[in-house]
């Protein structure tokens, strides 16, 4: 056990140094690939604290020998994904068994109010059911589907803008975009009821050398000829804009004051150096295509899908919104709170219920939460281990003894009986159909979390198997490189007590 256990002991204490240890376990999974949010990393780190891994190593090693080690470990992850997938559809209430769209949405709404999540956080319970409709309403808003491949990016296209005043009862999700901008000219119209938006990427100005540029001028009159030939610069690429007859220019780049005065007699209004990350955002919801150039505007780049343009002042600055959207695939979610802090909580609360909301409208798919889903995987597995000889089968025995730390932990953390409590769950989830049998949280008993409407994302589950079991496998591989080099190292070394040999430096007489 010594070396495994210290190994694990040792990484997990040198993470906690840094004070961010479930970010920083968060951040190497995401790095991996793996969408895992920060609840989930709390959720197992509890069980690594209590030897889950470490136990599984122990357990192994003590069992096999080096060779069988991971003779059956790609097979143990199938089988325990297997049985993951067969409970998860017997879990699944009737009520909820519908079409697709409607199944998926079902399911989202019961992970989020299941998760819980909003209700531990400081002073937030009063706001969880606002902030499970907002999580979905956002998340089913970005959800794309192409090619039977569906893609949910709520990170790029669905942007929480935080603003202080009001009332967290006051936030919503926009159905379109909102940006902290203002028009450049204030003679611009401010409101614009199904505005015409062409999106650029360029400058509305005369363009500048991209390093030091040096004029010789010997005449007046030729001053004179290079601001005339500035200004027909100008005028062209507004005569080019204008020619399209749009109601709102959003660029990314500057706006010369010249290229103000004919686009304010031509009746458009500008928005200048916005964000590229908006304003995909902006042509992802108005439908319209970013331009580079304006001798390459057609009249098929144009966004018609926005309903309603307006500008509105919150304390001293000015926000710009693009709402009402036919059909939109980004929104904004508006947070209103008292202050700064409020809304940092506020945030934290809404990303992670958005994930939640991704996780199960991928995948739509449930399994039970309390414990009661690790619990009869272990039986199952445990079951497995009978029908197989030999060593092959103390893998699977390992695994269901080191999934049972999960309602343990469950147990111990309400400071009820252990083994007695444990006891009668695995006596439960032995007879047929009571897979969804688990532990409350609260006082310790053993409920059926059908009932008491616990469940977790399947694709979650699965994915903290995998991590969890590769993870072991990971650390006894390395245990046998260091075990091996120790060995060998002895191996190397004069025995003790034997006379060193003297290297002779010639013939002896």
């Amino acid at each position: 056990m010594g070396r495994v256990g210290d190994k694990i002991k040792q990484e997990i204490a040198v993470l906690r140094k840094s004070g961010n240890t479930i970010q920083a376990i968060t951040g190497i999974l995401r790095t991996r690939g793996h969408n895992i949010s920060r609840h989930s990393v709390r959720y197992w780190l509890r069980a690594y604290d209590r030897g889950f891994i470490s136990e599984l190593g122990v357990h192994v090693q003590q069992n096999n020998g080096p060779s069988e080690k991971f003779l059956r470990g790609r097979e143990l992850i199938k089988e325990l994904i297997k049985s993951d997938f067969s409970m998860s559809s017997k879990q699944i209430h009737k009520a909820l068994v519908a079409d697709g769209a409607n199944m998926g949405l079902s399911l989202t709404k019961i992970a989020i109010d299941a998760a819980g999540f909003t209700h531990s956080r400081r002073g937030m319970a009063r706001w969880s059911e606002l902030a499970c409709n907002i999580a979905l309403d956002a998340t089913a808003t970005v959800a794309l589907e192409e090619n039977g491949r569906k893609e949910i990016d709520i990170k790029r296209y669905a942007k929480v803008e935080k603003i202080p005043g009001g009332t967290i009862e006051d936030s919503q999700v926009l159905r379109g975009v909102m940006l902290n901008k203002d028009v450049v000219h204030p003679k611009m119209k401010r409101r614009i009821e199904k505005p015409k938006i062409l999106l650029l990427d360029c400058n509305l100005e005369y363009k500048k050398g991209e390093s030091q540029t040096n004029i010789e001028i010997t005449k007046e009159e030729d001053f004179t000829k290079i601001l005339k030939m500035e200004e027909d610069y100008i005028e062209k690429i507004c005569a080019e804009v204008i020619q399209f007859k749009p109601d709102l220019i959003i660029t990314e780049k500057g706006v010369s004051d010249l290229a103000q005065h004919f686009l304010v007699k031509a009746g458009i209004s500008v928005i200048r150096r916005v964000r590229k990350s908006d304003n995909n955002r902006i042509a992802r919801a108005c439908g319209a295509t970013i331009v580079n150039r304006t001798d390459e505007i057609r009249e098929d780049d144009l966004g018609t899908g926005c309903g309603l343009f307006y500008i509105e002042k919150f304390g001293d600055e000015y926000f710009t919104f693009l709402v009402e959207c036919e059909n939109p695939k980004a929104c904004t979610i508006l947070l209103r709170g008292a202050s700064k802090d409020i809304l940092n909580e506020v945030e934290r609360n809404l990303q992670d219920a958005m994930n939640v909301a991704r996780n199960v409208m991928v995948e739509p798919k449930l399994v039970a939460g309390g414990g009661a889903s690790e619990m009869a995987l272990a039986q199952a597995m445990n079951e497995k281990a009978k029908a197989i000889t030999g060593v092959s089968q103390w893998p699977y025995r390992a695994v269901a003894r080191a999934l049972e730390v999960i309602p343990r932990t469950l147990i111990q953390n309400c400071g009820a009986n252990p083994i007695r409590t444990l006891t009668a769950l695995r006596a439960k989830h032995a007879s047929p159909d009571n897979t969804s049998w688990g532990i409350d949280g609260e006082n310790g008993k053993i409920v059926d979390m059908k009932e008491y409407g616990i469940w977790e994302p399947f694709s979650v589950k699965v994915q903290t198997l995998k991590t969890a079991l590769e993870t072991a496998m990971l650390l006894l591989r390395i245990d046998d490189i260091v075990s091996g080099t120790k060995k060998q190292a002895d191996a190397n070394a004069p025995a003790k007590g034997a006379p060193e040999a003297q290297a002779s430096e010639g013939p002896e007489p």
